[in-house]
């Protein structure tokens, strides 16, 4: 009987697989050699063979050196430090570009298969030498989108809240922030009511209300637009 081919499995580009974990055992170490890419990170190698990488001062605060013997749960110990390393420099890496909300670190290196406790151990890092502070991030986004792209508080706080900022904080910053809903959402539907111009009146006042609506204005804040920018009186408009 002809033998069955084992089925390939297809895996989607975007999709993460776990981190296969090192053969951990207890030896010697035989060599420390600063990185290439890094001259602060050390690379150390046991038994002959690399093992990890670890900070400077780590491997000088652990007397590692040749011929330092290392049991089998110093390894291990070691390995989670290396491992939780290389997570903080993914987070920094991230950061890097603008500001991020914790749960965007974490959903970060969740998809590059770090641990839990790993993502633990960099977040913590995180938070030490504050790279990341939600009150902050808020704060950043709120003003980024009040300058570049403005949005009614609505919608500011469906997109702190997906980003996974607590309501509390989302709550304080917006309202301690001055946002001007109305003359910002006026700017916004001016600009807008440019490309309407092939339209009825009728027709520009529905495409102008869903999108203000869209950007996160509520209806006190849309219908005094309206009226500012036709004539005629909105207030029966419900």
């Amino acid at each position: 009987m002809e033998a069955r081919k084992p089925r390939q499995v297809r895996r989607n580009p975007g999709q993460t697989t776990k981190r296969e974990p090192h053969q951990l055992a207890a030896g010697t170490v035989t060599k420390v050699t600063p990185t290439q890419r890094d001259p602060e990170r050390i690379s150390v190698f046991i038994d002959g063979e690399f093992a990890f990488a670890l900070p400077d001062i780590i491997v000088a605060t652990r007397g590692l050196k040749r011929g330092v013997e290392l049991t089998l749960e110093e390894v291990r110990e070691l390995a989670g430090i290396a491992e939780g390393e290389k997570a903080t420099a993914a987070a920094l890496n991230f950061v890097s570009y603008r500001p991020r909300s914790e749960r965007e670190v974490r959903d970060r290196l969740r998809r590059k298969a770090f641990e839990p406790a790993t993502i633990d151990y960099a977040i913590e890092k995180m938070r030490g030498w504050r790279y990341l502070d939600d009150t902050a991030f808020a704060e950043f986004w709120v003003g980024s989108r009040a300058e570049h792209s403005p949005r009614g508080k609505r919608a500011l706080q469906s997109e702190l809240r997906a980003k996974g900022v607590e309501r509390e904080v989302v709550e304080r910053v917006l309202e301690e922030t001055d946002l001007d809903e109305g003359n910002a959402a006026l700017e916004i539907a001016r600009k807008r009511l440019r490309s309407l111009s092939s339209y009825d009146e009728e027709t520009q006042r529905r495409r102008l209300s869903a999108f203000l609506a869209r950007r996160g204005y509520g209806w006190d804040v849309v219908k005094p637009v309206l009226a500012e920018l036709f004539s005629g009186d909105t207030d029966d408009e419900e």
